[in-house]
């Protein structure tokens, strides 16, 4: 069961595209990942399910991005170019959401966050999905 406290409102830099997203693990499944999309983009992700991410605002304002496989469906905003979630590659009743997009949320709020690899993906290697490290971040006093 979903307690309240794992449903977030949240919104691209802009404005123009308003969601809530009923997390399905709450902060447990925050993550980063290597893959070369992921690598680049730089997000802090959480989980949520299919049908636990509802567009409330902006949907036509919402632009797609597609590569490798195509099997993962990235969204940003096609005004502020803000990625706000994906459909995940490896298990595709998952959705990752952009923590930086929870209102009143920072990827700074998670001291460690775990980084996965994406490099050698799951799909491609038959291997589970493996840790490749541990992203930190350290505030300065």
């Amino acid at each position: 069961m979903v307690s309240d406290a794992n449903i977030h409102a949240g919104q691209c830099h802009c404005g123009a595209v308003r969601l809530e997203v009923t997390l399905s693990e709450g902060f447990s499944s925050i993550r980063r990942c290597t893959c070369s999309y992921c690598r680049m983009r730089g997000a802090v992700m959480v989980m949520a399910e299919t049908g636990g991410i509802k567009i409330l605002q902006g949907t036509d304002s919402l632009t797609s991005y597609r590569f490798h496989t195509g099997s993962a469906e990235h969204f940003f905003c096609s005004r502020c170019g803000i990625y706000t979630h994906h459909q995940r590659r490896s298990n595709q009743n998952l959705y990752a959401v952009n923590v930086a997009c929870l209102d009143g949320l920072s990827p700074f709020d998670f001291p460690e966050v775990p980084v996965m690899d994406g490099v050698n993906h799951t799909n491609d290697t038959g291997q589970p999905t493996r840790q490749a490290g541990t992203l930190r971040f350290i505030p300065a006093d």
